[in-house]
């Protein structure tokens, strides 16, 4: 799982690259310059909520009605959480992973919500790789309208790209699971990626190039430019873009608080994970696959698919997967499901980004972050305890 460092990734790109754009495209210094200076450390937190700001994004807007969680007394969180033997303190764990924000849900009334950084409940926090978790959900209403015949088709099918490449033949499933076999190492090979894009060669043709590591479906290895795949499949089967197809199918029926924003890589939105969402509105997407891709009484995500989004039953998909450390959690369709027996799912991002979901106790907690050290060891274990230790401790 620390393969995630997306964003990292992008960055060495842009700093090896820097030179070079200067030469080439001159009135592009200045971005790169605030771009650069924006995932310094110190800039974290403001960069994380000011991304429309400072990059540019294509807007979603919302409908002209809004769903009100109820709210209720504000619940005290739990003093402390247990994680491996040993005692954490809940106000100095939020404290040392920078939380810009934090919102606990239950039986649709907020129990507890707090903001850092000088964000409020209409700040837009940036999804970083959560975002990878709407994806899936456009991909699942493609599927249902029938621009999109079945997972199991090839993505070559889709994207002309890859046809007569190693990855023409790919299922979709395999890209959705994390298991495309794809010859990339999130950790090395992020920046030449990045570099190309952002000097403007599309990124099918930067991605068509890579060849097969081993066959689909024999290793869950997490590569965001499979999230980047799905995306292009998206907008050639539908003919939007993906900004405009989750606006239509999404975000004008879930009856949200906040206008979203996404982010644009060389003029196309970034699948692997470029949305800007309020807290609310975050909490408000999850809900949806709470119940079952149901909505106000309207089947907006077909039920199947969200029950197949948390499936982990293939031996690559489940947590300890392949006896690999970053794989610990489980993977679904673009979903992280935790071990345990209360069908928990997440949405995770770099630097500490976090959708958590518990079914059993009908609670959501959002928790944003500007943390640097989102590499530390048992990172995502840990969260999962304090996010199980608030769920145990509302009444």
């Amino acid at each position: 799982m620390k393969k995630r460092k997306i964003i990292c990734m992008v960055l060495a790109g842009l700093a090896v690259a820097v030179v070079v754009v200067g030469l080439t495209f001159g009135r592009k210094i200045k971005t790169l310059y605030i771009s650069l200076n924006s995932f310094k450390n110190e800039n974290l937190a403001h960069t994380f909520q000011h991304t429309p700001e400072i990059q540019p994004t294509k807007k979603i807007n919302k409908g002209e009605k809004t769903f009100q969680f109820q709210k209720k007394e504000d619940i005290i969180l739990t003093d402390h959480f247990t994680f491996k033997d040993n005692l954490y303190s809940t106000k100095e764990f939020i404290e040392n992973t920078k939380t810009s924000g934090l919102l606990v849900i239950k039986d649709d009334a907020i129990r507890y919500e707090s903001y850092f950084f000088g964000g409020d409940e209409n700040t837009l926090f940036s999804s970083n790789s959560m975002g990878k978790s709407f994806v899936s959900a456009l991909m699942g209403i493609a599927v249902s309208e029938g621009y999109i015949e079945n997972v199991e088709d090839s993505i070559g099918k889709y994207i002309p790209e890859f046809v007569g490449t190693e990855l023409e033949n790919i299922p979709i499933r395999a890209c959705l699971q994390m298991a495309s076999g794809i010859d990339f190492n999130e950790d090395t090979d992020m920046s030449n990626f990045s570099m190309q894009t952002l000097l403007g060669k599309p990124a099918m043709k930067v991605i068509a190039k890579y060849g097969m590591q081993e066959e689909p479906y024999t290793y869950r290895r997490y590569l965001s430019i499979n999230t980047e795949i799905l995306g292009e499949i998206i907008t050639n089967a539908t003919g939007r873009s993906l900004a405009e197809y989750m606006e239509e199918k999404l975000w004008k029926k879930l009856d949200v608080g906040q206008d979203a924003y996404w982010t644009l890589s060389n003029g196309k939105e970034l699948a692997m994970g470029g949305l800007s969402v309020s807290l609310r509105d975050y909490a408000r997407f999850a809900r949806l696959y709470l119940n079952g891709g149901k909505y106000n009484g309207e089947q907006i995500l077909p039920e199947k698919w969200v029950q197949d989004s948390f499936d982990v039953s293939s031996e690559y998909s489940k947590p300890g997967s392949n006896h690999d450390a970053y794989n610990v959690i489980g993977y679904g369709y673009q979903w992280w499901i935790p071990e345990g027996e209360e069908g928990e799912f997440m949405a995770i991002g770099v630097y500490g980004q976090w959708i958590y979901v518990n079914p059993k106790h009908q609670v959501i907690i959002v928790k944003t972050s500007a943390d640097p050290d989102f590499m530390s060891q048992d990172y995502e274990l840990k969260h999962v305890e304090f996010f199980r230790a608030i769920t145990d401790d509302i009444q």
